[in-house]
Formats: structure tokens, C-alpha cells, sequence
């Protein structure tokens, strides 16, 4: 079973009556505890970024590590610092495994824990547990992340699904899944609830039991990087198509803002078909109404498909009146030469508007090729 983070920071929590947030070695957030605090002390811009970003900034990271957290094998006191975010104090308790720190769980220092609290031996002893959590996962998730690279781009299917199945031993009888994070440029990052984890073509693949997708799935999207995930499968060998639906789902929620930021490859509708396609040039049909100068036109030509044609519901969308709304309409036609009375007219222009939308939001990732 995968080990249960979030459980183990809310047992620190509650033993110590102050929120806890447990980060891993390169500072990803892992879990963090609730509070119920009214003094805002406790979500300074340091806290706060940790957990909305799942990141703390590389800045933030030395300024922590000057205090020598990486060596420490106790609790480490840390003062506030306005001018580096920090408001509020730190106690850090290092995730240590046979002397090699594998995270860091941090706790709000108001002054009132002495280091020899009892209290905090306790925590120690919870952090340590902790480490030795994380460093099964981190020698373990490294082989299972290169089988899980090897399965989704070699042409050896069988072979390598073989491999990863019996590495995976009870869990390789599925089902499983892949999750999806695009863009990504980093590299693979330790992740709760992922059996294995490998960058590729621009993307993350994480590997899960399907009960963890969506957790995964959001703890790696964020204002910049979308999630997608794949229908679950019962064999490694089919994960391959899996990780095409994830990453079709990830270029869907980063097109289509209502499906993200996470998005479950049945629920992208349309863009199933369309993540499907290979990358092309924009279809004639569209070309003149997706110049940037025509760009309200194009705006009001798809909210009007996305409401079936309805002028009472577009308009409303748009916040315009309808006798714009019909004047923009028939400029439309004229840039396409199409009739949005035809319903094969309507399908075209819907299809062409959305693939560019698509494009236009995902090339760039560098994993726009195939869907």
C-alpha cells in the first residue's frame, strides 16, 4: 500500500496543537495540515505559496537551508523574516533515512515549543518514520519510473510491459492508470500515490492505482500546468493508450479552461476526437476569422456553437445585446462564406475553432505531437 502522508502530518498536527506541512528534499509539498487559526501569521507568503504552488521558490529555499536543515538530525529553530516572506517562525523536523534527509516537515513556531519538549521527541520520531517512507519510494519509484519510460515509448510493448508488470509484483495485475502534467520541464519529483513517475516529451507520466489519479492528478496541477488523466486499465500492457488519453485530457484542460485544471480523459467531450488528430495547419474555413484582429468575432462564433445556436443563451454569455450579437453573426459568415443555418456548415466551423484553440494552447508544450 501506498504510504498515507497526509494521515502521518495530521498525527504531527494533532500532537502538537500547530499546523505542520511536510515538503520533500526539493521542496515539493507532500501534505500540509488544517488549521483553524484566525491569526494570519500562520498563512504568511511563504506558507501560502508552499501550498498553493506545491513548490517553495529556490530563494525561500536557501534562506531555510542556511540554518543547515540538510545536516540537522533534530529539530531545527528557525526565526521569522520579514523580508524574505517569513513572518512567522519555523521549527523544522528533518525526514531523515540512515542519515540522508529525505524531507522536511515544518511547523508554525509561535515560541511556545521548547526544542526539548517532549512533544517534539515525538514528532522527531514521526519525521523519522516518515523519511524511511520516503526514501523506499524514492529507490524504488527511480527503477519503476525508467520501466514506466521504456513501456511508453518503445516499440517492445510486450516486453517491456512484462518487465514493469513484475516490478510492480501484486499492483502489476492492475488496474492501473497514468496521470499526466503538461507542460512540465522539470524532472521526475517524488509524488504520494504514484507507483512510478518519468518525464516525457514535455509532460509528467505518473503511474497510479486509480483511486489515487485524481489526488495525484491535483497535486501536480497548478496556475501553469494542467492534469490529465487516463481511463484505467487492466494489464501494463495497454497502459500506453492510457497515457495517450491522459495526455489528450492535460491539452484539453489547458485549451478549455472549464475542463481544468484537471481533466479526466471521458469528460473532454469533443477534444477526444480532436487530441486524437495529428497537429495541421488551421483549417480555410477559419483562417480569416482567427486573425488576431477578428479575435471578438471568433470569441462569439464559438460561445454561439457551445449553446447550440441558442441567441438568447449566447448573448447572455457574452454580455452583449442580441441585435450585436446578430450583427457579429453575420459578419462571420461573410469572413468564412459559411451558413450558420447548416448544421454540416455549423459542425465544420465549431471543429475548426476548437482545433485551433487546442494548438494554439498546447504546441508550444512540446507535447502537442501526438495525442
Amino acid at each position: 500500500m501506498e504510504p498515507d502522508y497526509q494521515e502521518l502530518i495530521d498525527e504531527v498536527s494533532a500532537q502538537l496543537g500547530t499546523p505542520a506541512t511536510l515538503e520533500g528534499r526539493d521542496f515539493a509539498l507532500i501534505a500540509f495540515g488544517a488549521h483553524d487559526s484566525a491569526d494570519d501569521r500562520v498563512m504568511d507568503p511563504v506558507r501560502t505559496r508552499s501550498i498553493l504552488h506545491r513548490r517553495s521558490s529556490a530563494e525561500v529555499r536557501a534562506w531555510f537551508e542556511r540554518f543547515g536543515i540538510a545536516r540537522a538530525r533534530g529539530p531545527v529553530r528557525i526565526p521569522p523574516d520579514p523580508a524574505a516572506g517569513v513572518r512567522t517562525g519555523r521549527i523544522c523536523l528533518p525526514a531523515r533515512h540512515h542519515g540522508v534527509v529525505y524531507g522536511y516537515i515544518w511547523l508554525v513556531d509561535d515560541g511556545a515549543l521548547e526544542l526539548t519538549d517532549p512533544r517534539l521527541s515525538d514528532a522527531q520520531a514521526t519525521a523519522e518514520r516518515i523519511g524511511a517512507l520516503l526514501a523506499h519510494s524514492a529507490g524504488l519509484g527511480g527503477r519503476l519510473g525508467a520501466l514506466l519510460h521504456t513501456l511508453l515509448t518503445s516499440p517492445q510493448r510486450e516486453a517491456a510491459a512484462g518487465e514493469l508488470a513484475q516490478a510492480l509484483g501484486p499492483a502489476g495485475g492492475g488496474p492501473l492508470t497514468l496521470v499526466v502534467a503538461l507542460p512540465w520541464d522539470e524532472g521526475a519529483p517524488g509524488l504520494p500515490g504514484a507507483l512510478a513517475v518519468c518525464p516525457l516529451e514535455g509532460s509528467l507520466a505518473a503511474l497510479v492505482r486509480p483511486p489515487a489519479a485524481r489526488a495525484v492528478a491535483e497535486r501536480l496541477s497548478g496556475p501553469a500546468v494542467a492534469a490529465g488523466i487516463g481511463t484505467p486499465r487492466g494489464a501494463t500492457a495497454e497502459l500506453p493508450d492510457a497515457w495517450r488519453e491522459a495526455l489528450g485530457a492535460a491539452r484539453a484542460a489547458r485549451a478549455e479552461p472549464a475542463l481544468g485544471p484537471v481533466a479526466h480523459w471521458s469528460a473532454i467531450g469533443a477534444y477526444r476526437l480532436l487530441t486524437a488528430l495529428p497537429p495541421a495547419a488551421p483549417d480555410p474555413v477559419a483562417g480569416a476569422l482567427l486573425d488576431p484582429a477578428h479575435r471578438e468575432l471568433a470569441r462569439t462564433a464559438e460561445t454561439y456553437l457551445d449553446q447550440a445556436g441558442s441567441p438568447a443563451r449566447t448573448a447572455t454569455a457574452l454580455g452583449i445585446h442580441r441585435q450585436t450579437l446578430y450583427y457579429r453573426l453575420t459578419r462571420v459568415e461573410h469572413l468564412t462564406g459559411l451558413d450558420l443555418a447548416d448544421g454540416t456548415h455549423r459542425l465544420l466551423l465549431h471543429l475548426a475553432l476548437k482545433a485551433a484553440r487546442l494548438h494554439a494552447a498546447t504546441d508550444h508544450d512540446g507535447a502537442g505531437g501526438e495525442g
